[in-house]
C-alpha cells in the first residue's frame, strides 16, 4: 500500500507517502513515511489509514518535505532515517546503496545529489518501485538546480548513475512533486537525464 496522504492539500508541501505492508504480509514488513511533507495535519491522515508508523524515512532535508517530521515523530514514536546522520532531524543514517524495509519490500538507497546534497533515492527491484524525491519528476522535469547545494552537473551524474541501477520494468516510480508514473516510468527518467543536459 503507497498512499500521498499530502494529496489535495494546498499548501507548501512535497509530497508525503505512507507505506504499509501488504494485507497478506507474514513477514516483517514495516510501516514507513516517506518524506511527511509540511504544513498540514499529516498524523490525522496517517490515522486515517494505519494506527501506527515504525519509521520516518527522507529523501532530503528540504523544508517542504520535512516540516511535518517532529509531530509524526512525535506521535508514532518514530524514529528518523536519513543520508545525513549531522542533520539535526535525522535519527540514524541511511548510507549509499544501504537497504531500507519499507511496506513488504527491501529498498536500495542510492545517494544523489545535484538537488540537496543529502538527497536519496529509493529502489525496490522485484515490486519495481521507485521514490525518486526531487532528482526527476513526471514527463522529464527534474529537481531545480539554483538552491543551496544544488549543481546541475552532479543532478545528471547522479540521474545517470540511477538509470544503472533501475531496470527495464520499473513499475512505479513516486516523485515528490506531481503526480506519480505507472506507465512506462523508466522512461520519464530517461528524458528527465536529455531535459538536464539540454535546458541552459
Amino acid at each position: 500500500m503507497i498512499i500521498n496522504i499530502a494529496q489535495g492539500h494546498q499548501v507548501f508541501t512535497s509530497n508525503a507517502f505512507l507505506v504499509a505492508p501488504d494485507g497478506n504480509d507474514d513477514t516483517d514488513g514495516r510501516t514507513v513515511i516517506v518524506d511527511p511533507g509540511n504544513e498540514f495535519d499529516a498524523v490525522a491522515e496517517v490515522r486515517e489509514h494505519v494506527t501506527d508508523v515504525d519509521a520516518v524515512v527522507l529523501t532530503h532535508t528540504h523544508s517542504d518535505h520535512v516540516g511535518n517530521v517532529a509531530t509524526v515523530s512525535e506521535a508514532f514514536d518514530a524514529d528518523v532515517w536519513g543520508f545525513d546522520p549531522d542533520h539535526e532531524l535525522v535519527d540514524h543514517a541511511i548510507p549509499d546503496e544501504g537497504t531500507v524495509r519499507m511496506g513488504s519490500h527491501d529498498y536500495l538507497a542510492v545517494h544523489t545529489p545535484g538537488h540537496k546534497d543529502d538527497h536519496l533515492c529509493f529502489y525496490a527491484r522485484d515490486p519495481g518501485i521507485l521514490f525518486a524525491g526531487d532528482l526527476v519528476f513526471a514527463n522529464g522535469s527534474f529537481g531545480r538546480t539554483d538552491l543551496a547545494e544544488g549543481n546541475r552537473e552532479t543532478l545528471i551524474h547522479s540521474i545517470d548513475c540511477l538509470l544503472d541501477i533501475l531496470h527495464e520494468d520499473l513499475r512505479e516510480m513516486h516523485t515528490g512533486h506531481g503526480p506519480s508514473v505507472t506507465r512506462e516510468p523508466r522512461r520519464h527518467v530517461e528524458a528527465a537525464a536529455q531535459a538536464a543536459r539540454s535546458m541552459p
